[in-house]
């Protein structure tokens, strides 16, 4: 009897995972976090994704926050394990893994760092899926993997199965918009950044997996539910909610500081939400940084 996998869609943040002082895994403190995404908007949640620190991490632990995680929410909504490592062996024990305590879908981000040539990157996906039954997204995130597979590339991944659909990271709202254009509903697509949520989900995104709704899932979810609800001038009022902090979170650096990750974890600190720190090498924000997000916070709706 063939597994059931429940459908993934919506507002689906790239949970942070949450550490003690000594950089072991928080399971308390997750699940409090888990917890107030879901009380707050989120309709699924992606675990040990980029935001959630997975190249900080080793396989072991890796497995300890998907299986604790499976647990904890035990089928409330469902659940995203990110999986992708450079190696198909790799990528596939862990794979296996989350399949077995209950994941709905994987991403599996491209591999990375050897950049390897497009026909073996479509054989990777194809070689995992001989061996799993859950449904597989791609994460397709040419900042992190150094390329990106084309429409063309994925169209084949979904016309023979390999795939039902994908993360589409690039940033550029277009990468929905085409996606949907030639697979239709064959595909489900996740709009995979930060700054262009609405104008993805006008183009047919059927959600938004990325950071942002890791720590402002309401304010994300209220641009998801006016466009769907096809309130334009709602959808537009939602998306400037967040521009301000969208404006600092991406471009107010000097020199790389502050670090994305720190930045997500003050934003739920200064929200009532105790994550504590990254691991390092990121760390703590300092106060001035600490101040612009509270005043940003403090001027959202």
């Amino acid at each position: 009897m063939a597994k059931e996998f429940k459908k993934v869609s919506g507002i689906t943040p790239a949970a942070r995972t949450i550490w003690n002082a000594d950089e072991s895994y928080n399971k308390r403190g997750m699940e409090k976090y888990l917890t107030w995404l879901l009380d707050n908007g989120a309709q699924a949640l992606s675990i040990v994704g980029s935001t959630g620190e997975n190249m900080a991490m080793s396989e072991v632990e890796q497995k300890e926050v998907l299986g604790h995680v499976a647990s904890f929410i035990d089928g409330q909504v469902p659940l995203v394990g990110g999986t992708g490592k450079y190696d198909t062996h790799t990528t596939l024990d862990l794979s296996k893994y989350a399949e077995s305590v209950g994941y709905d879908a994987l991403l599996v981000l491209l591999p990375f760092y050897y950049t390897p040539h497009k026909k073996s990157v479509l054989q990777h996906y194809r070689n995992l899926r001989k061996e799993l039954e859950v449904p597989m997204y791609i994460y397709n995130n040419p900042w992190f993997a150094g390329y990106e597979l084309n429409t063309q590339e994925v169209k084949s991944l979904i016309d023979d199965g390999t795939i039902s659909g994908i993360k589409a990271a690039h940033g550029d709202p277009n990468r929905v918009h085409d996606l949907k254009y030639y697979m239709g509903d064959k595909i489900t697509v996740f709009y995979g950044h930060d700054y262009c949520g609405m104008e993805a989900y006008c183009g047919g995104a059927d959600g938004w997996l990325s950071g942002i709704p890791a720590i402002l899932p309401k304010q994300c979810r209220a641009i998801q539910d006016a466009v769907w609800a096809g309130d334009l001038e709602a959808a537009r009022k939602a998306q400037n909610n967040i521009v301000p902090f969208l404006n600092y979170f991406l471009y107010d650096k000097e020199n790389g500081v502050p670090h994305w990750l720190e930045i997500c974890n003050y934003t739920l600190e200064a929200q009532g939400v105790e994550v504590g720190l990254p691991r390092r090498p990121a760390g703590e924000l300092d106060e001035a940084n600490k101040k612009k997000i509270e005043k940003l916070l403090a001027d959202m709706d």
